[in-house]
């Protein structure tokens, strides 16, 4: 980013030496600026510590100036959406605790004592909740308030695991390095999926406080208003986009293992030959059925922890898997499972040979040992080749740290 790009104005009587930093992006707030500000002073008053405000403005109006004029900085930014804001803004934060929000006081940021308390307790992302704390009739559209938010937060933490009860809550606050660690790269809306997701990637000692939300006020209209009816949904669209990207190995991991068992004990129940179970023959078109779910699961096993490990904290992650990736021992395993596997194939390829090319009646239980054998060795393949990738992840990572 260039000088051209970005230009940070300080007021007259700038904090020195701040330990907190509110940081807002704003947008032709000019009506609510002034009483944001006011409220922000009130909220800083009530902690220990000193604190700045660093407005990242991209407006037309006079917003900037009046934020400059009562001692809020002022970092001029073309206007490039929400994610890109903040990224603009990280340069320039000077405090250890960052509080995030909007300037148009629909959230109490005179009560900024409990993000604080919690950062003094081990948090480092702490999550504000509406639903925790309170919401004024008419701050939300009821497609809002009871169903997009409620959903989307569900499918978030089924995804993720994660405990969340307002993942959209805009009044958030992180540590500076956290933020940094997260490398965001949300340019729009989504911004706010990513920073939770990331924080549960990352490991981040998360806590949520109750926070209160108030209707827009003075005559103000959200910018989903301002940008028109369709504005909510593609919010909610690229937040879930958000989602399932930085989810894919929620996708593949769980799913992948339910498969790969579900494939691995029909296939080898079925390893010498059909059996019967009530009125169902399991037969080989059966056991062929299970190999396909058990080679198809155990690469979507393989391929989500691969992917874990390209997004998510890699130390966390190498912990979680050198035993699996342990390279001699696990190269040992695979070439077993391979030579195992096509010894299992031996049988059937003879008796092939013996009949002139064919395959006859008496070679049935040969092909089913066969099936077993293919499963056996695409999995030995599979841990070979994984084995490698997870290696190389470990060598560039460790490079790239350098």
């Amino acid at each position: 980013m260039t000088s051209v790009d970005v230009e940070l104005r300080i007021p007259k009587n700038d904090v020195e030496n701040p330990e907190i930093s509110i940081v807002i992006p704003t947008l032709n707030e000019k009506i609510n600026i002034a009483e944001f500000i006011s409220w922000v002073k009130e909220g800083l008053a009530t902690l220990p510590v000193s604190g700045e405000i660093l407005i990242v403005d991209s407006s037309t109006d006079e917003t900037a100036e009046i934020a400059l004029e009562l001692g809020a900085r002022v970092l001029k930014v073309p206007k490039r959406g929400l994610g890109r804001a903040y990224i603009d803004s990280i340069p320039h934060i000077r405090g250890k605790y960052v509080v995030m929000g909007d300037a148009d006081c629909t959230y109490d940021f005179r009560e900024l004592k409990p993000f604080y308390d919690a950062f003094m307790n081990g948090a480092t992302y702490v999550m504000g909740s509406r639903y925790k704390g309170s919401i004024e009739k008419g701050a939300m559209p009821f497609h809002h308030q009871y169903l997009g938010t409620p959903i989307t937060t569900w499918i978030l933490n089924r995804i993720f695991g994660s405990k969340f009860s307002d993942i959209h809550c805009g009044m958030r606050a992180l540590t500076l390095n956290l933020f940094k660690d997260m490398n965001l790269q949300s340019q729009s809306w989504e911004y706010a999926s990513e920073l939770v997701i990331k924080s549960v990637k990352l490991d981040a000692n998360i806590k949520e406080v109750p926070v209160k939300f108030y209707k827009d006020r003075n005559g103000r209209e959200s910018h989903h208003k301002r940008e028109g009816w369709l504005s909510p949904f593609k919010a909610a669209w690229i937040n879930l986009r958000a989602m399932f990207v930085y989810g894919t190995d929620a996708f593949l991991i769980k799913p992948g293992a339910l498969l790969s068992l579900i494939g691995a004990l029909l296939t080898l129940s079925i390893t010498f030959g059909p059996i019967i179970v009530g009125p169902f023959v399991l037969s080989i078109f059966w056991q062929m059925l299970g190999a396909f779910l058990f080679i198809g699961g155990i690469n979507f096993l393989f391929l989500g922890l691969s992917i874990r490990q390209l997004v998510t904290n890699p130390r966390k992650n190498y912990v979680n898997t050198e035993k699996l990736y342990k390279y001699n021992r696990a190269m040992l395993a695979s070439l077993t499972l391979v030579a195992f596997g096509m010894s299992l194939m031996f049988p059937l390829l003879l008796a092939y040979l013996l009949a002139g090319l064919k395959l006859t009646d008496t070679s049935v239980w040969r092909q089913h040992l066969a099936i077993t054998g293919i499963s056996l060795t695409m999995l030995g393949a599979t841990y070979f080749v994984n084995v490698l990738i997870n290696q190389s992840l470990i060598h560039f990572s460790d490079e790239a740290g350098k």
